[in-house]
């Protein structure tokens, strides 16, 4: 299988993590690192052979060879290159909580999407959490579901802490868009606990129908899941049923391509991203590209 093109706009912590994910890949290459000033992030992707520069989206767009875009800056940023990367014929894999296009959780709902020019990855907390959601409501029928990320803060960068407020929207949207819970809630702790602690995500789930053999195996069966692209995910608590409520904890160890291993808020929606960029190259391979990166009829 011939490997696709594909760019990054973003030099920091997710981006240059993202690199070295999709250097990895046999089916990705990496093509371009794009940010707005010489960082080291442009300074490590230079010495590893990729090609960078400061003009951000626009030197992407130029770049006819690239056909899949990872967009690691911010909401605000990728609102902006969203319909410049669509009119460049560019596939957007959207890592911030702008939600311009569909709720992307691979384990749950990639296969049922149809063609997008633009996915959006919710947030790391989304993907660690919707999973389990979902997995509870498919045998449960959740009428509410709230969740609680806990990340080191020391793996929170600028961008992440800009758009606390569009984590807590999108991932509680994501809850009931994706995860099928009739109502969702999100919220998010930095933690600054020294050593670093992993990411804990904590999902209560208010259910209708609380059979607690099917949940168990539910959400076990959905971890294994998980597990396949993101291999440090794991129970922390596995499920508790109480009467119609359901409790379940999971943390993420990330992999450390490049963050640390308490990074597992990064890891998990960074692997997402990358298995999600997998599937359409897989996808390109069987329906055909046309000039413009978009799959053929």
């Amino acid at each position: 299988m011939k490997k696709v093109k594909v760019g990054i706009i973003g030099p920091g912590n997710i981006g240059t993590d993202l690199m070295y994910k999709v250097m990895r890949s046999k089916n990705l290459e990496m093509y371009m690192m794009a940010g707005i000033y010489e960082s080291e992030g442009l300074k490590r992707a230079a010495k590893l052979g990729f090609k960078t520069s400061i003009e951000g989206v626009k030197a992407i767009v130029k770049e006819p060879e690239i056909k899949i875009v990872f967009d690691a800056t911010s909401a605000k940023a990728h609102e902006v290159n969203a319909p410049l990367l669509k009119k460049a014929g560019k596939i957007a894999i959207d890592m911030t909580p702008a939600a311009v296009g569909p709720y992307v959780v691979p384990c749950v709902n990639l296969d049922k999407l149809t063609f997008e020019n633009n996915f959006n990855m919710v947030t790391c907390g989304g993907q660690a959490t919707v999973p389990i959601a979902y997995a509870i409501n498919e045998v449960a029928d959740s009428s509410y579901t709230e969740i609680v990320s806990c990340i080191s803060s020391k793996s929170a960068g600028p961008g992440t802490r800009a758009n606390i407020d569009e984590f807590t929207q999108t991932t509680a949207k994501a809850l009931e868009k994706v995860g099928g819970a009739d109502k969702g809630k999100a919220i998010i702790i930095l933690n600054p606990a020294d050593p670093p602690l992993l990411m804990s995500n904590t999902i209560y789930s208010i259910v209708k129908h609380p059979d607690e053999k099917k949940i168990i195996e539910s959400v076990e069966k959905m971890v294994s899941k998980v597990q396949a692209y993101v291999p440090g995910y794991r129970f922390r608590v596995p499920p508790i049923v109480e009467g119609n409520k359901v409790t379940v904890i999971v943390e993420v160890e990330g992999a450390g391509d490049f963050l640390p291993k308490y990074s597992g808020n990064l890891d998990i929606i960074n692997a997402a991203a990358v298995s999600v960029a997998e599937k359409l190259v897989q996808g390109m391979t069987t329906e055909g590209v046309d000039n413009s990166g978009k799959a053929e009829n």
